[in-house]
């Protein structure tokens, strides 16, 4: 998903005489990584989610985040094109029904990387859980490679948080934690931007910035607004939203 879709998980913001504080307060975890090395750069970084398996559910939606069948965002900027469907499909990942969210991504009109990922939605809380995502590489319009591609409770990896279904400022999560293959991570840096987009302008967006420790230094910016979803991805921005076409 770099490329691209508490409690949400798991921080409390405390005010102290003026100052913010952030305190974790997920700790054990249904499908939480079992490899020693999944831990590897966690200071900071809420990496357990304390979320039910009966909680969670293939279908339905946060103020950020639509998991429901036919949506669709189409994102463009240069000659980038970046096209997410949420299909009719589920897959059972981990013991979990996700939903199926394909990415389509296109360079100068030609296909350069098509994922399907998997996600899971908490009917308490409404946050958004990763659990990996099927690659395919395009080069002249063959499939060269999967870089990426993980599965949560396959080879240590554990799901991760999405989207949360109750953003809180400074919030710092991992969405996926495959130790040396995908290590994405988020952290929540403003709650309230107002983003202009060719599909028209929108307010109190959530912006977050997400790094990895397998690319250190390297970083992207994201938008998501309320009641639609991602509008924003890089350089990318919101061209159309809606039923899938």
């Amino acid at each position: 998903m770099r490329r691209s879709i508490m409690l949400a998980a798991g921080v409390v913001t405390v005010f102290v005489m003026g100052l913010t504080a952030i305190a974790p307060v997920d700790s054990a975890a249904v499908g939480a990584p079992t490899n020693d090395n999944a831990d590897q750069d966690v200071a900071g970084w809420t990496s357990d989610f304390a979320t039910e398996k009966s909680t969670l559910v293939s279908t339905g939606r946060n103020p950020y985040f639509i998991l429901e069948a036919g949506y669709q965002l189409v994102l463009e900027g240069g000659d980038e094109r970046l096209v997410i469907t949420v299909l009719d499909q589920t897959r059972t990942i981990d013991g979990i029904e996700t939903r199926v969210v394909e990415e389509r991504e296109s360079k100068h009109g030609k296909v350069v990387e098509v994922s399907r990922n998997f996600f899971a939605i908490c009917k308490r809380t409404g946050s958004v859980y990763y659990f990996g995502e099927e690659v395919d590489d395009f080069k002249d319009g063959q499939v060269v490679a999967h870089h990426g591609a993980w599965l949560a409770g396959e080879k240590g990896a554990g799901f991760g948080l999405m989207v949360p279904g109750l953003p809180l400022l400074k919030a710092r999560y991992y969405q996926e934690l495959a130790p040396g293959e995908a290590m994405d991570r988020a952290e929540i840096v403003s709650l309230s931007v107002s983003l202009k987009t060719p599909a028209g302008v929108f307010e109190h967006c959530l912006k977050t910035e997400e790094t990895t420790p397998l690319e250190p230094g390297e970083r992207e910016f994201k938008h998501y607004a309320p009641g639609v979803g991602l509008i924003q991805d890089g350089a990318m921005k919101l061209v159309s939203h809606g039923p899938a076409k």
